[in-house]
């Protein structure tokens, strides 16, 4: 069986910490059995890896989560990448497209598809496993995973066995029908009467359910041509599409820990700390919460089931019960103001437009020991670079220097540039130009071993 976890969205749920550029899914606020802070994948991952499933499994994600996945689970992870967001029927197209003209495989194998932040026990992904015998056993074109509900929720969907299986202790139940987040009274009635379990978003179907489904849709099978058109499929989920149209489901109850982790209120459930960051929070402030990832430290005086999240981006502090409302009051047409990359992280301080049309953006900038950024040119910005912690490697134009802290590089429109940390590289780059033309960038090289061997003159 192969196992394939699907890592989209931007979480605005749990903003300021996440956006566009980084979901929530990479947020480090939970904790490890080292007590180290990991994010959601790097926990999931973890967990597959323990359950003997890392061989046979795949992230399918966007363009923008490419450096973030391989910065945070490594670069040995395969990765079926999105060329943009089309919701997760379209994901699940190119990942079964992938799999068939790539990877060649059989129509028969058994393909599992789960999101790739469920808060769960590691025995969760046993049950994972179970659903290929349960697929195969009932001759069903889906099998799922449903959880049975410790109260009566609106916030999920349920599933609802056949009538006939209702408390049956079988592996697997026929499915009847599905209700989404219906009331929490229609909730009630649905555990009570039909022994509903909340739909957690796992599945998994033949390799060949899906390819059929493809060719009588008229999409093609092989990767290559789909990733040309993907920009024409249905933005609907694959829910939607499929699963709520598919005659023969069985499903696989699950009675264990398992928890959506999408706002405010459940994440901080999760978190073995209160306090994240600079700050300090009252002994009379109960079940509060402060993350913060700014340098300002924040206070927090009597004030009870609160969160506050702090970022380069803004400032939340929110009512834990109203916190999922924050989606609907954030305007999100600024940029992201924080960013991790493959080679470090960058941090706007400041951005400023003035009346002349210039813009000025200054940037904080991380980069790792042994990494280095592209060789690259600004079509329409020019920057000057402050080193201020540790040494390096840059290259201008083909001419070779070593820089360390306290150097002051001046890098002019449309001049190829690169640098690589020999320690660990913090700059403050100051960024200018006209401010009604794009920033373009062009990439030639992304190692720094074709840099070195096709650009430094020695």
């Amino acid at each position: 069986m192969k196992l394939v976890l699907l890592s989209g969205g931007s979480g605005k749920r749990l903003w300021p910490l996440s956006n566009d550029a980084r979901s929530k899914q990479f947020l480090k606020v939970l904790e490890d059995e080292q007590r180290q802070l990991v994010s959601m994948v790097q926990r999931v991952w973890g967990q597959i890896a323990e359950r003997g499933l890392g061989d046979s499994s795949y992230i399918a994600t966007g363009k923008s989560q490419i450096e973030m996945m391989h910065n945070q689970i490594g670069r040995h992870v395969p990765l079926i990448i999105e060329p943009e967001r089309r919701d997760t029927f379209a994901a699940i197209a190119l990942t079964a497209a992938y799999l068939y003209s790539e990877q060649g495989i059989s129509l028969d194998e058994v393909i599992a598809i789960l999101p790739v932040d469920p808060y769960v026990e590691s025995r969760f992904f046993d049950e994972v496993k179970e659903l290929e015998t349960a697929l195969r056993d009932s001759d069903a074109n889906l099998a799922l995973i449903g959880v049975k509900p410790t109260y009566p929720s609106s916030k999920y969907g349920y599933i609802v066995p056949s009538e006939d299986e209702r408390k049956a202790s079988s592996a697997y139940r026929h499915v009847n029908r599905f209700e989404e987040k219906p009331s929490e009274e229609r909730a009630a009635h649905l555990i009570e009467q039909y022994d509903a379990l909340w739909n957690c978003g796992v599945f998994a179907f033949k390799l060949g359910f899906i390819i059929q489904l493809m060719e009588d849709k008229g999409l093609p099978l092989h990767y290559e041509e789909l990733v040309r058109q993907y920009h024409t499929l249905p933005k609907v989920s694959f829910d939607y599409e499929v699963v709520e149209r598919t005659k023969r489901i069985v499903v696989r109850p699950y009675e264990g820990y398992w928890k959506d982790l999408g706002t405010w209120n459940t994440l901080t459930e999760e978190m073995a700390n209160r306090l994240i960051g600079k700050g300090m929070i009252s002994e009379d402030s109960e079940n509060t919460h402060l993350i913060n990832e700014i340098d300002i430290p924040v206070s927090i005086l009597g004030l009870s089931n609160v969160v506050v999240a702090v970022s380069p981006d803004g400032i939340l502090v929110a009512d834990k019960s109203a916190s999922p409302r924050v989606k609907d009051f954030i305007n999100y047409n600024q940029g992201p103001m924080f960013e991790e990359r493959s080679w470090g992280w960058a941090r706007i301080l400041d951005d400023q437009r003035y009346d002349d049309g210039r813009t000025v953006v200054t940037k904080r900038v991380g980069i790792l020991e042994g990494r280095n950024i592209s060789y690259q040119l600004h079509i329409n910005r020019e920057e000057v670079w402050t080193i201020v912690k540790g040494e390096g490697e840059f290259i201008q134009n083909g001419n070779y220097m070593r820089v360390k802290a306290g150097n002051v590089l001046h890098i002019p429109m449309k001049t190829l540039h690169s640098i690589r940390a020999v320690t660990e590289l913090e700059i403050i780059i100051v960024q200018s130009g006209n401010g009604e033309e794009d920033n373009r960038i062009v990439e030639l090289y992304n190692t720094w071993e074709e840099v070195e061997e096709h650009c430094i003159n020695m």
